[in-house]
């Protein structure tokens, strides 16, 4: 298989602000994104490290398709120790950082140390002419909408950046990792947000990436021929699929709540009164009066799942307003309309949080009577203290797990420290066995399986499967709604490299991906007695049929022992 000639790792010292170029390495080839970010950490990251001192590891790595003209390839990893875990974490995003990443042959940047003087910022400039640490003390503390305009103003239109807003800047272990989408003004409104990589960014002094492809190509595949005609065969069946997410996911709500993982009241319930004035065809409904509407958040996007949501004037108020958004800051914080949840959407992405875990932290300040339930206002004020550093915005900012235990309160629904996710593991069983199992603590995007049904002795392995399906599809650059199975990926590798990539190799991929993160978590100190979910999700249950996570443990170490290789693996679709 020929080697991809003139591909590079960019090393970042952030102690001594230097840069080096290194060779990418052969043996890595078909691994990009997650599957990369997990063997450069293996290598080079201490798994004991102080997740916000200069041993750990950030890594940026775009997919091995981002940069061609595959559709909707353009996903980006962000990766390191995480410091809301304690374990290794990848957070992607969209964007077009990862297209032009690509488009210049860097399939990674690997950001290590710290400034001497935590006070001081930097951003990393990226070109075809040069890679450089400059200096940055100006944008200190600007939100990521000021960060990226003040930052964009003067690059030139093909520039894209990484940022992160005050949240990551003080280290919070909720911050999240901003990258501009391709509207003309270039917004920050795609995060990596979960897992709190943010603060590992602000922890190196970095404040953003600027990159700028100039007049670099998409990347020119072996078989060019073969691609292009098969880009055109998937996007076909792309749009004629059942998988076409034209609404947006926002419009899952009612499905969501038919089957009781609609989280309400910090999951006290499964199922929200307030459905149908959060439900995702309101926004639908407002573009013919406001404006907006659905876009892709990166060229060459054919899912264009992404709402851009105007206020009652017209004017722009958020983009990549989704179901989980809706869900964790909206239902489980009891706060009703889908509006409102919008500002909430703006005011994390400017200052740079995870939806999800502050939309659980919040509802565990109000469950236990640190906030009225819906006090939507108390909630915006509370977001736009994260710049005024006060302690409560703080504890917020840190995390569902850390708001629990500032405020004594034990009902905090998470999995190794990270909070649950809009899908409930009590209705979803089997999503639950990957909260439980899965590296990186309560995630969706690990492998999401919406089958309320699934008999018991099924769990295991479907967790499995599904794991290992989108641990290589994260690999890929492929978003997850574009539906690629292992065959589809396998086949665009083939495709790009001009050999053949197996149905074998690909399955060992992605168990090799599986296999790198468990031993990274295993070194950190993890143990079988941490793959568990909160007691509350244990005890109490939701719906008519009380559902309560009842799944035994060693249903849950099943999933590490590798299941055969059946047929169907290969027509598996990535799922988040």
């Amino acid at each position: 298989m020929a080697g991809p000639e003139g591909d590079r790792l960019i090393r970042v010292d952030m102690t001594t602000q230097t840069v080096s170029l290194d060779p990418f390495p052969e043996e890595w080839k078909i691994f990009g994104g997650r599957g990369l970010s997990a063997k450069i950490l293996s290598a080079e990251c201490d798994p004991q490290c102080d997740p916000l001192g200069p041993g750990n590891v950030l890594v940026m790595a775009p997919g091995v398709l981002s940069g061609t003209s595959a559709p909707t390839s353009g996903r980006i990893s962000i990766g390191g120790k995480s410091p809301l875990t304690g374990g290794i974490k990848e957070a992607n995003a969209g964007g077009n950082p990862a297209q032009h990443l690509m488009k210049l042959g860097f399939r990674a940047v690997i950001v290590k140390g710290q400034p001497a003087n935590p006070e001081k910022r930097y951003g990393l400039k990226i070109s075809a002419e040069a890679v450089e640490v400059v200096e940055a003390d100006d944008y200190k503390g600007l939100w990521n909408y000021a960060c990226c305009e003040k930052l964009l103003a003067d690059a030139p239109k093909s520039a894209s950046a990484i940022s992160i807003g005050p949240a990551g800047e003080m280290r919070l272990r909720g911050a999240s990792v901003a990258c501009t989408d391709h509207e003309k003004d270039r917004h920050p409104a795609r995060h990596a947000a979960r897992g709190g990589l943010g603060a590992v960014m602000g922890s190196k002094g970095l404040k953003w990436v600027l990159i700028d492809p100039g007049k670099a190509r998409l990347r020119v595949p072996a078989d060019a021929k073969a691609m292009n005609a098969r880009n055109k065969e998937r996007a076909k069946e792309y749009k004629a699929g059942p998988m076409h997410v034209s609404k947006g996911t926002a419009a899952v709500i009612p499905v969501a709540n038919v089957l009781n993982t609609l989280p309400y009241k910090n999951r006290t319930q499964g199922q929200c009164p307030d459905v149908d004035t959060l439900d995702g065809a309101n926004i639908i409904e407002a573009f013919e009066t406001r404006g907006g509407g659905m876009h892709g958040c990166h060229r060459g996007c054919i899912v264009r799942c992404s709402a851009i949501v105007n206020d009652a004037e017209g004017n722009y108020k958020t983009s990549g307003f989704e179901f989980e958004t809706l869900t964790l800051l909206g239902a489980n914080c009891a706060i009703a309309s889908w509006d409102d949840v919008a500002d909430l959407d703006r005011l994390c992405d400017e200052v740079g949080l995870d939806t999800i875990e502050t939309g659980a932290a919040i509802a565990v300040l109000m469950d236990s009577g640190g906030m009225e339930w819906g006090d939507v206002e108390g909630v915006k004020k509370l977001l736009r203290e994260i710049s005024e550093e006060t302690d409560l915005a703080k504890m917020i900012g840190n995390g569902a797990v850390e708001t629990g235990k500032k405020r004594g309160h034990k009902r905090v629904p998470h999995g190794k420290g990270q909070a649950i996710p809009a899908w409930d593991p009590r209705s979803l069983k089997s999503t639950g066995v990957t909260y439980a199992s899965g590296s990186m603590g309560a995630d969706h995007t690990a492998g999401l399986i919406v089958n309320p049904a699934m008999p018991p002795e099924e769990l295991a392995r479907a967790s499995q499967e599904i794991q290992l399906v989108n641990a290589v599809g994260d690999s890929s650059g492929f978003c997850c709604f574009f539906s690629a199975t292992l065959d589809d990926i396998r086949r665009y590798y083939t495709m790009l490299y001009g050999e053949e990539v197996t149905r074998e190799q690909i399955a060992n991929q992605g168990w090799e991906i599986l296999q790198d993160e468990w031993k990274f978590n295993e070194r950190a100190g993890f143990t079988a007695a941490d793959d568990v979910l909160s007691d509350c999700l244990v005890e109490e249950g939701i719906g008519p049929a009380d559902a309560k996570f009842d799944v035994d443990a060693e249903t849950i170490a099943a999933v590490k022992v590798r299941f055969p290789i059946r047929d169907e693996l290969f027509l598996t679709r990535a799922t988040g």
